[in-house]
């Protein structure tokens, strides 16, 4: 298939780009700037796209994102750190986020003949994100279907949608991802923070997956605190 990914920089988007790159045809990456303070994210998704050699789309959503308010990732909220199973976590989520950048996706991959557009939601993420849960996937791919009836037929790719974050750190050790090279951090500081919600997914999952990690974080052993703190 004729793929594009959907790719933030992060742990999940940059493994799920190897391993389309290695199973299949991959397209390009398609990124998104919708004002998130850890912007950052989108030099390492551009890096990933030169490394696979492909092109690169980086898509200006700023206008739109000034809209979606009361996010920590966009406003003047600060982002808090703990897991994701944690209430305060529900302030990092960006209203509707994934279905308008999904929307411009299939729009792209409709206009470049492509077969699919692959996104790296994931089992961890169905806590607090209602636009990354299978109920969401599987009713957006049956929407895309009936806009573009007679025009494409793109299907919504998403291996990780049941699986924990631990298999896609696996996933992505298969297929060489270089985890080093990948941003995950909502605060977007000089180190990734190793205290936020996200920081403290990945941090587990490389424990999880037995795989090394070789991410600095400012606070590398956070996660312990957070993780029991949340099973409870």
């Amino acid at each position: 298939m004729k793929t594009y990914v959907i790719c933030s920089g992060g742990l999940d988007s940059v493994s799920l780009a190897h391993k389309v790159a290695a199973e299949n045809e991959l397209a390009g990456l398609i990124s998104f700037d919708y004002g998130q303070r850890h912007s950052k994210e989108l030099d390492f998704a551009r890096a990933a796209a030169e490394r696979l050699g492909v092109p690169f789309h980086l898509i200006d959503m700023r206008g739109i994102g000034a809209h979606l308010t009361g996010s920590a990732l966009t406003d003047d909220v600060e982002v808090p750190d703990g897991h994701y199973a944690e209430e305060t976590m529900k302030s990092t989520v960006v209203p509707n986020r994934n279905a308008i950048m999904l929307t411009v996706a299939f729009g792209v991959a409709a206009a470049q003949k492509a077969d699919a557009v692959a996104t790296a939601v994931h089992g961890g993420d169905h806590f607090i994100y209602p636009d990354c849960r299978p109920e969401f996937t599987e009713s957006f791919e049956a929407m895309q279907r009936h806009a573009l009836d007679g025009y494409a037929d793109i299907r919504l790719y998403t291996p990780f949608v049941h699986a924990p974050k631990s298999a896609i750190v696996t996933e992505g050790a298969k297929h060489g991802t270089p985890f080093a090279e990948t941003w995950s951090c909502y605060k977007g500081g000089e180190k990734q923070c190793g205290r936020c919600g996200t920081c403290v997914e990945r941090r587990e999952a490389f424990h999880l997956a037995g795989v090394e990690d070789p991410t600095e974080y400012a606070d590398p052993d956070y996660w312990l605190e957070a993780v029991k703190k949340g099973a409870r």
